[in-house]
């Protein structure tokens, strides 16, 4: 068996880092709880990255990503069409069902903006709102669709309770 890439053991860090920064946030997780989870030492850790706010902002980008390419493939599977989202409607239950952590480093994300933009850190925030752009425009504009802000924005509207009610660990139809 060959040897891991140093590409291949960041990847692996970034996604120990979701699911610790997922379960105590920026502040809450050690780069010690990090290393553990994946197995290196912190001199390697930080080897790879420079500091633990470079691995949270890391975990930031990969969590919004993938958030982003579920939709993406959920428009691809249906020809680029935006016909009442349904694929992407469902594309994101199934993400987070499958990866729990994204949902909540996500959110973890937008709790840490206020604290660091508090801090005069607007880092985070940028990194925060950037990805939720990325999301937004990946709903909003698939190939070949026609741009509805209303239908984007209902989208985003009914979509964020089921957040609250998956992280807080309510049923989906608590909401209704």
């Amino acid at each position: 068996m060959g040897r891991i890439s140093a590409q291949e053991r960041r990847e692996g860090v970034i996604r120990g880092a979701i699911a610790e920064f997922a379960r105590t946030g920026h502040h809450g997780t050690s780069t010690a709880a990090i290393a553990d989870r994946v197995g290196v030492t912190q001199p390697y850790l930080f080897r790879l990255f420079p500091d633990k706010k470079t691995i949270f902002l890391a975990a930031l980008l990969r969590s919004t990503e993938d958030t982003r390419l579920a939709s993406e493939r959920a428009a691809d599977a249906d020809g680029g069409r935006r016909a009442d989202l349904p694929g992407m409607t469902n594309a994101y239950p199934q993400l987070i069902s499958t990866r729990y952590e994204t949902l909540l480093m996500q959110m973890q994300g937008y709790a840490a903006v206020a604290a660091a933009e508090a801090r005069g850190d607007d880092l985070i925030g940028e990194v925060v709102r950037a990805g939720w752009m990325r999301i937004r425009d990946t709903v909003h504009l698939p190939p070949g669709a026609d741009a509805d802000a209303d239908e984007t924005a209902r989208f985003f509207v009914c979509g964020m309770p089921g957040n609250t009610l998956t992280a807080t660990g309510l049923p989906s139809g608590a909401g209704k």
